[in-house]
């Protein structure tokens, strides 16, 4: 029987996640199966434990294609690290959160236990997440760095003084032109990140669709849009611009635009895979995430019906 290889993502930076990641392995070890760290989390994590020097390390004695799932300790931060960490094999996320209550985590703290138990019995579904395909050419057209992105990829302004001036192009037609301090380019697991801070769309993670939202615009029509998922959306930094620009995808992936550079965002054919241990409505999600008065609410009630 092969091996059940699972990944294990925390870092060492809070002692409850380090105590955390304890048990997880702990538990792993204790059903058969291999915990397995990403190098620079069991270099951290060893060093404020030894304990953890001991654990196999992705990409060196466990390959990535081997992965069966990934426990993930820690907030959206770090389940977006994750998935950068498995991003090509179809090993499915998993988020315990050890903060506040995050859009990506499946669960808190307090049921850790059990979700571990769940994933050893396989007792999981997976979800799978829409992903954006992010490429830049050069002024000559030429593909000169190419990334993915979970949450959103940012063409923003690389200097505070200077705005940047851009053409927007949807589906190969030119839309708008505008100076702007940047464009968001968003996914719906992405729209409560990001894309919600600069004024776009709440979209439910069901809902197959890209937003574009621009930066503070100078223009007259630079409202908030919704395209098709399988829209092509392309930002052109305009080669006369004075400001250079810089691509940002889910916060973590960059890459420095000169004047005339294309950024082009398409859905990836690659999902992101996320585990899921029960269903729960995304409305529940928002209310919690965000604090939303719902009391005098009179709707449905748990074993009842629509009044």
């Amino acid at each position: 029987m092969n091996e059940r290889n699972i990944l294990v993502v925390a870092h060492a930076g809070r002692e409850d996640t380090v105590d955390a990641a304890h048990r997880v392995i702990d538990e792993l070890r204790g059903a058969g199966a291999r915990p397995v760290l990403a190098a620079d989390d069991r270099e951290e994590l060893a060093a404020v434990d030894p304990l953890f020097a001991g654990i196999d390390v992705l990409g060196d004695t466990v390959d990535q294609a081997d992965l069966e799932l990934a426990i993930v300790l820690g907030g959206d931060g770090t389940i977006l690290r994750a998935a950068e960490l498995v991003r090509g094999s179809e090993a499915p996320v998993l988020g315990i959160n050890m903060g506040h209550v995050g859009f990506l985590a499946e669960i808190d703290r307090d049921h850790m236990d059990a979700a571990v138990r769940r994933v050893i019995d396989r007792d999981y579904e997976v979800e799978e997440r829409l992903a954006l395909s992010v490429r830049v050419k050069d002024a000559a057209g030429e593909v000169i760095y190419e990334t993915w992105a979970l949450n959103e990829a940012t063409v923003e302004k690389a200097s505070r003084e200077r705005m940047i001036e851009v053409v927007l192009e949807i589906d190969g037609r030119p839309l708008s032109s505008f100076g702007c301090d940047g464009m968001v380019v968003s996914t719906p697991t992405g729209s409560t990140a990001y894309n919600f801070s600069a004024g776009g769309p709440v979209i439910w993670p069901s809902v197959e669709a890209i937003a574009v939202v621009p930066l503070s615009a100078h223009a007259l029509f630079a409202k908030p849009l919704v395209v098709s998922p399988d829209a092509a959306v392309a930002i052109e930094m305009l080669e006369g611009t004075s400001g250079a620009g810089i691509l940002w995808c889910d916060g973590r992936r960059s890459h420095d635009l000169p004047p005339g550079a294309r950024v082009v965002v398409r859905r990836s054919s690659r999902p992101v895979r996320l585990a899921r241990l029960h269903p729960t409505a995304f409305t529940n999600r928002l209310v919690r995430k965000f604090r939303l008065p719902v009391e005098g609410w009179r709707g449905q009630t748990a074993g009842g019906s629509q009044a």
